[in-house]
């Protein structure tokens, strides 16, 4: 039973080291930095508002059209990376697919930034 038990005493020192390193990257910041925002730390970023607020204040709606349009346009990418691996396989079917995929997306980011949607004010 003690032998099995010593099989896992690897796993249990590696869970206290853990613990130990995690609690001190916690701590040491804290003990070390000097807690003084300045005016940049604290001035709008990507919100588009004051920080340190009313949490009941309105959101800009651009916030919200930028963040589902990157989403949108960084969705490709997960497309991209399966069709470019598989390529040889799919040939020239998958090619043309992919093309005409390629050139809706184009067509829409074009449309979104002529319409002033990408423009932050």
């Amino acid at each position: 039973m003690t032998e099995m038990l010593l099989e896992y005493l690897p796993i249990l020192i590696f869970f206290f080291i853990a613990i130990i390193l995690s609690c001190m990257f916690i701590a040491m910041p804290m003990m070390i930095n000097k807690q003084k925002p300045d005016t940049e730390k604290l001035s709008a970023y990507e919100c588009g508002f004051e920080a340190f607020e009313s949490a009941r204040k309105p959101f800009d709606v651009r916030f919200y059209l930028v963040a589902i349009l990157f989403i949108i346009f960084d969705l490709e990418v997960a497309f991209l990376f399966p069709w470019a691996v598989s390529l040889g396989k799919i040939g020239l079917f998958g090619f043309v697919s992919m093309m005409i995929f390629l050139g809706i997306l184009t067509i829409g980011f074009i449309y979104e930034w002529k319409k002033g949607a990408l423009e932050w004010e």
